[in-house]
């Protein structure tokens, strides 16, 4: 049994001039802080600027590449925060996914999503299968905003915020469940993606 704290990375998968992520993000981070076995480290993808052209695959990676990978590695969870955008994720997200592989192998990530009618789940649902194809595991609870420019108050916290805590909370549990489990797994037998 390892007593460490479980490092989570939450992401947040929007670059967009006037964005509506961080706000989810600053609401979302506060609740996974709460739990008391998660360590969060948020990772703006924003800030992180990563290059959208990939290199050859012996090529090294670019400086912006190299400084976010070493916090990937070091996840024992992901959570991404994402919007959608004509029915699917952002650019950016992807280019994340593809920088890296081993970072992501037999680790759970979690899913809070925004939007307008769909609430973001048409973006969760591609992620998940994109996911799938590099090894992580997704949790099946998810938190979702429909319409969510009008579901938050001026104050950047949700107008109903015991239902989103409450979904919030739930996912997280289910999170962290998954990610103690693959964490013991992975130091008892390291993960052999094939």
């Amino acid at each position: 049994m390892n007593d460490r704290p479980l490092r989570l990375v939450v992401i947040i998968g929007s670059t967009r001039e006037g964005r509506f992520g961080p706000t989810v993000a600053r609401w979302f981070t506060g609740e996974a802080q709460q739990h008391a076995d998660l360590d969060v480290d948020v990772l703006d993808l924003a800030e992180a600027a990563l290059p959208d052209r990939l290199t050859g695959f012996a090529d090294p990676p670019p400086p912006e590449v190299a400084a976010v990978a070493p916090r990937l590695a070091s996840a024992d969870a992901f959570v991404v925060i994402t919007p959608e955008y004509n029915h699917s994720y952002p650019a950016p997200l992807k280019t994340l996914i593809d920088w890296h592989l081993a970072e992501w192998q037999a680790k759970p990530v979690g899913f809070v999503s925004y939007g307008g009618m769909s609430g973001g789940l048409r973006a969760v649902e591609h992620l998940r299968a994109v996911f799938a194809e590099v090894h992580a595991t997704t949790v099946r609870e998810t938190v979702s905003f429909h319409g969510a420019w009008a579901r938050f108050g001026e104050d950047a916290r949700p107008l109903d915020e015991l239902e989103c805590s409450a979904a919030a909370k739930t996912m997280l549990d289910q999170l962290a469940w998954w990610a103690d489990a693959l964490r013991t797994a992975r130091a008892l037998r390291p993960y052999n993606a094939g």
